[in-house]
């Protein structure tokens, strides 16, 4: 198996990385330590996930790939610079990263949890540093 044509994606129940071919993306696929099945359909994703204080843990924290934040105000103008180049960020990475992002200031209860005093506080987070 070409390796460049597969993604890493990490199982939610062991924390193991699996090889997802590229022909198996999107379908039922199982781990290979702990033998739960792997939601595959999360690495067609080619979009930025709206994530909020009750989505945080289960969309960035436990996500099944690494994650790119993007914590925006809707006020910040450099922010709204940011949001094509999120949206482009999100389509050439499909499979390989998570792009996210979540509004400061409609999830607050995550912006104070992690420190997010500044706008913009631009930030990456990757689950497996937490």
């Amino acid at each position: 198996m070409n390796q460049t044509n597969s993604c890493i994606m990490r199982c939610a129940s062991c924390g193991t990385r699996n090889r997802i071919p590229a022909e198996k993306i999107g379908q039922p696929a199982i781990c290979g330590r702990c033998r739960d099945s792997l939601d595959t359909s999360v690495l067609q994703i080619a979009h930025p996930l709206v994530v909020t204080d009750s989505s945080f843990q289960s969309q960035v924290i436990h996500s099944p790939l690494p994650v790119l934040l993007d914590c925006w105000a809707p006020w910040c103008g450099p922010c709204q610079m940011m949001g094509p180049v999120m949206d482009q960020l999100a389509a050439e990475w499909k499979g390989r990263i998570r792009v996210c992002k979540m509004n400061v200031d409609e999830n607050p209860g995550t912006s104070h949890q992690y420190g997010m005093r500044a706008s913009p506080p631009c930030s990456a987070i990757d689950g497996d540093s937490f």
